[in-house]
């Protein structure tokens, strides 16, 4: 990412790698090289450690997907992350000289990956991403009501585990901003309809301890 190695829009703690990830599960998977490169978007949770240290991202691939084979050969691969993005435009800016930037987070994270067709991995996988995703909602849904369809899903996909060899994070969020432009900025965003986006970048500016 262009801005990976830029200290000012890094994540401040890896609390902001995980509240993105849990926001934006769906992720591309990509593994590059050779005739069987392969790029997959599927969702992903994060698996954190007794000390709640980030360790590996957890998900599951249908098992007829090329990519598996490919990760069976080669477990190296990348997760890619898009959260909140959009255009910034200088027409919000009383200095309209101003060039135009997008602002966006994003997280890379360089993986060791294995597969699993064991049942109780499969199992446990689809039920912690199923409660993940339907937690907080009205009349929730869990996996038991599939009954007898459950099988059929199930021996359709395997399990991934992806060990974290490397988190690169991107928060670029108006932390070069003036306080006056980020204000106009920000204004601008949110007529727009871009609340995530603005939700973030206030955040991160609430958390800087001062704005030139």
């Amino acid at each position: 990412m262009g801005h990976a190695r830029d200290s000012r829009y890094a994540a401040r703690t890896q609390d902001d790698v995980l509240r993105l990830l849990a926001a934006h599960p769906l992720a591309w998977l990509v593994s590059c090289g050779g005739e069987d490169a392969a790029f997959t978007p599927l969702p992903l949770r994060a698996e954190c450690d007794a000390d709640g240290t980030l360790v590996a991202l957890r998900g599951h691939l249908a098992r007829r997907n090329p990519h598996v084979a490919r990760l069976q050969r080669d477990g190296r691969a990348q997760a890619l992350v898009m959260g909140p993005q959009a255009y910034v435009s200088p027409r919000w800016l009383d200095d309209r000289t101003q060039a135009p930037s997008w602002n966006y987070a994003a997280v890379a994270f360089d993986l060791e990956v294995t597969v699993s067709s064991d049942e109780g991995d499969i199992r446990t996988e689809l039920e912690a991403l199923t409660a993940q995703m339907e937690s907080g909602r009205p009349r929730a849904w869990s996996l038991e009501e599939m009954g007898e369809r459950y099988a059929r899903l199930a021996s359709g996909v395997v399990a991934l585990h992806g060990s974290v060899r490397e988190v690169r994070a991107t928060f670029k969020l108006g932390q070069d901003e003036t306080r006056h432009d980020f204000a106009q900025l920000l204004a601008g965003l949110e007529a727009g309809g871009e609340h995530a986006l603005a939700g973030w970048m206030r955040d991160f500016a609430g958390d800087a301890k001062e704005r030139a």
